[in-house]
């Protein structure tokens, strides 16, 4: 099947893949980035096996040419994402990385953050310092932390965490699918109840959709 079996107009959105690592060199970022890479790389197999756009087609992800350990690097990545045409991010790290030059500054792309919690260098610390640095910009992102310590070799996804990316990844596609777009009949009165109108404030700013 293809798009044009439906209503859709535009291409489907894609999930982007951020890692991201300590930026330190001197051995520190390059013992890193091998886990890190591969932590992208499993999060990306495990949307495209698991979720399907609605003609069917899988998911698609698009993983970040190079770890993402500072503000270039995190640039490259947001324009490699705009081109590709993503809607969603997840970002991963093993380790601690530099909050405010790693994360994703985008304020319209629904985005997730998932900090391995791992024997060594722990991601727990980057996820709580990014959140923060998310809450003060006022740019919303969701946190994703297993609950059991993995050994830092670990390269499966635990239970908990593939639940909370396959939940995360449903929601941000769902909000991307409504992003820019109208439609018809929606937010006007139910069965007469003044106090059931949905202001358009909500689709315009919150979903940001269309008002026809």
């Amino acid at each position: 099947m293809t798009n044009d079996t439906f209503r859709w107009k535009q291409e489907f959105p894609k999930i982007g893949i951020r890692p991201t690592i300590d930026g330190r060199r001197k051995g520190v970022r390059e013992s890193l980035e091998e886990q890190t890479m591969n932590m992208a790389k499993g999060v990306a197999a495990l949307l495209s096996e698991t979720l399907k756009y609605p003609n069917g087609q899988p998911v698609e992800c698009i993983i970040a040419d190079t770890c993402i350990g500072g503000v270039t690097e995190a640039v490259a990545a947001a324009d490699k994402f705009t081109k590709a045409g993503v809607g969603v991010s997840i970002t991963v790290t093993p380790c601690w990385c530099y909050g405010t030059e790693t994360m994703d500054m985008d304020p319209t792309t629904p985005k997730a953050i998932w900090g391995f919690n791992g024997t060594e260098r722990p991601g727990a610390v980057y996820l709580a310092a990014v959140l923060s640095g998310h809450a003060q910009k006022g740019i919303p992102a969701f946190g994703i932390y297993g609950k059991d310590v993995q050994d830092a070799g670990t390269t499966t996804i635990p239970q908990d965490v593939h639940e909370k990316l396959i939940r995360f990844a449903k929601s941000g596609l769902a909000a991307a699918y409504m992003k820019g777009k109208s439609y018809l009949s929606i937010g006007s009165v139910s069965m007469g109840i003044a106090g059931s109108i949905v202001n358009e404030e909500l689709f315009q700013n919150y979903l940001g959709m269309r008002n026809e």
